[in-house]
């Protein structure tokens, strides 16, 4: 990376050198105009609407429209005597809570790496900045104007966001923020509930630029003579929802099952995305569920073996039967008179 600006960070009597880095940089694939039968590239002059002269960038300059035709010009001199108090440096004004900054006044980010006799308080600002858990509100000069920053700490590095100015953030003016629009707690509820079948941690690595790629794809299949094979078409958009509150039952159901739960009680009538994919994990089960019932079948099969049983049943009946037996002898003997001389 190649330093875009130098200067010092201001924190109170102390002064740290730093180098500022662009912490970003856009993938956007680019283009060149070209002539379409030749290839040629388009160039553009830089001409005078007054005299038609072509012009060098040595004889612009920077004019401002006041109306009427006519033009304020300014030069670099007029610039270089602008009171810029913090052109070299990165004036630390105060440290405040970081959910008390909106987003929407963030701009650009970049990396302050300290000069080499800076690095011990670099580490002590970064440190205590850490420590506050709050970000550093600054001011500071770039490319010939002045900003408004945050300096936070990111990885072990301070970066600096510039900020754009309140009076740059435009005020909404939408006609539907004057209609008396009222939710009902069940839609309102339901959307919760959607909200919390999608919800997540955050890993920005986990999404693609899926058209840079295709496109990437089509560039390189230019050069190579390959044939360009086609993306496969995304899933076209729902049309608006008519019935809110059965376009968010179903926008639940089918973020649970894309999660791989259940879906959300027999009540609830199924989607034909859930009717699709209940079918197609019943015929899954009923391919895993074959073979244990007949394992169970045959597990059960010996159960059959109550033979041993039976046979203790009737071996019992039997003992009782011949105790009985000498029983009824002796009763018969009992019965039977005696003979006398």
């Amino acid at each position: 990376m190649r330093a875009i600006w130098k200067g010092a960070v201001s924190f109170g009597l102390v002064s740290i050198g730093v180098k500022v880095y662009s912490a970003t940089e856009e993938k956007d694939i680019r283009f060149h105009q070209v002539h379409r039968d030749d290839g040629g590239r388009i160039r553009y002059k830089r001409t005078c609407s007054v005299c038609g002269e072509e012009v060098s960038y040595d004889d612009i300059a920077k004019g401002y429209d006041i109306g009427g035709g006519e033009m304020v010009i300014l030069t670099d001199e007029d610039f270089a005597e602008l009171p810029l108090t913090s052109s070299k440096a990165i004036d630390v004004l105060e440290f405040v809570p970081a959910e008390q900054v909106d987003p929407i006044l963030y701009n650009k980010a970049y990396f302050l790496e300290p000069e080499s006799s800076a690095a011990k308080p670099y580490v002590l600002l970064r440190d205590a900045l850490a420590d506050s858990e709050r970000v550093a509100i600054v001011k500071v000069a770039l490319r010939q104007r002045e900003q408004l920053a945050t300096l936070r700490v990111r990885e072990g590095v301070l970066l600096l966001n510039t900020m754009l100015w309140p009076d740059e953030v435009r005020t909404p003016d939408f006609g539907f923020l004057d209609e008396d629009l009222k939710v009902r707690p069940p839609e309102l509820a339901m959307a919760s509930s959607l909200i919390d079948s999608m919800a997540g941690e955050f890993e920005p690595d986990a999404f693609t630029d899926d058209y840079r790629a295709a496109l990437q794809e089509v560039i390189d299949a230019k050069i190579e003579g390959r044939e360009v094979v086609q993306p496969e078409e995304e899933e076209a958009a729902p049309a608006a929802a008519v019935d809110l509150m059965a376009a968010l039952k179903a926008s639940v159901e089918r973020a649970r099952v894309a999660r791989g739960e259940a879906p959300a009680g027999e009540a609830a009538e199924p989607t034909p995305i859930t009717s699709a994919r209940s079918a197609q994990q019943a015929a899954k089960a009923a391919k895993t569920t074959k073979a244990p019932a007949k394992k169970a079948a045959a597990k059960k099969a010996p159960a059959k073996k109550a033979e041993p049983a039976k046979k203790a049943a009737a071996k019992k009946t039997a003992e009782k039967k011949a105790a009985k037996a000498p029983a009824k002898k002796a009763a018969a003997k009992k019965a039977t008179p005696r003979k006398t001389a």
